[in-house]
């Protein structure tokens, strides 16, 4: 029951998650002072929060160890290439070429996360 109940609620905060990065990417290339807002700001990161939590809780709930789950292992590398590229596009991007591309990335490396989440192979193809 609690780990249905955290799946639930990481499904809902990797929606969210994709959701926001969407809008602040497109923001970002509209080059909309929204970007400046404070719940744009605090939002997707209290949500990434809940996030990273739920996904902990269910990685102890199922007693998985990532060093025996090269599946979840790739997730986990992928989450920070994730966060790399995420920040390069939305701020640390120097040219809008770069944060474009980095946008790109961060976009492939979530649908990666996605399909090993669905298939638990490193190459889910």
């Amino acid at each position: 029951m609690a780990y249905t109940l955290l799946k639930t609620l990481h499904l809902t905060t990797v929606a969210i998650t994709l959701s926001l990065f969407l809008l602040r990417g497109a923001w970002r290339l509209m080059d909309s002072t929204r970007l400046n807002q404070k719940w744009v700001k605090v939002v997707p990161h209290a949500n990434d929060a809940i996030l990273l939590a739920s996904a902990i809780g269910m990685i102890i709930i199922a007693k998985l160890n990532p060093l025996q789950h090269g599946w979840l292992m790739a997730k986990i590398i992928a989450l920070l290439a994730y966060i790399v590229l995420g920040t390069i596009a939305l701020k640390r991007g120097k040219t809008p070429l770069q944060r474009n591309l980095a946008f790109i990335g961060a976009l492939a490396v979530f649908g990666y996360m996605l399909a090993v989440a669905v298939s638990k192979q490193v190459w889910p193809v």
